[in-house]
């Protein structure tokens, strides 16, 4: 097994607010408590091998991500009913990754948000997130 003793996705059990929710041979569905207050349900599905990113899954990985996602969705109608989701992978810094192990956001949205109907390409898409190259291009 691929391991690093300081990640904490490598080690969802130290955390006393991490919760494992589901999990299968090669992943875990986590929920963290401090997560909830503003992302009601949200998760994460993260491979048990610490790898850096979304790249380096196995096909395995990639599969057994398919199944809990899919069980993880089941378990938030049920427990939620969220109006849609907003699913993603960061990866590097510059997406806003912050720990270096791969890992999948599945954030339920309901229609009683202040920002209900803006997704990722939201933030992405504001004029002040336009690239000097692609300006000086023109």
């Amino acid at each position: 097994m691929i391991y690093d003793g300081n990640c904490p996705f490598c080690n969802p059990h130290k955390d006393k607010e991490q919760n494992i929710i589901f999990e299968n041979e090669t992943c875990y569905f986590l929920q963290h408590n401090k997560q909830q207050d503003v992302l009601e349900g949200c998760g994460v599905i993260v491979p048990k091998n610490h790898h850096a990113n979304a790249f380096e899954l196995t096909r395995e990985e990639w599969n057994d991500t398919y199944d809990l996602l899919q069980k993880a969705k089941a378990y938030l109608d049920q427990e939620y009913t969220p109006a849609g989701y907003t699913l993603g992978w960061n990866v590097g810094e510059v997406s806003n990754q912050f720990i270096f192990h791969s890992h999948f956001h599945v954030i339920p949205r309901y229609d009683d948000e202040p920002l209900a109907g803006k997704g990722i390409r939201y933030w992405l898409n504001q004029p002040e997130n336009k690239r000097e190259k692609l300006m000086m291009r023109k």
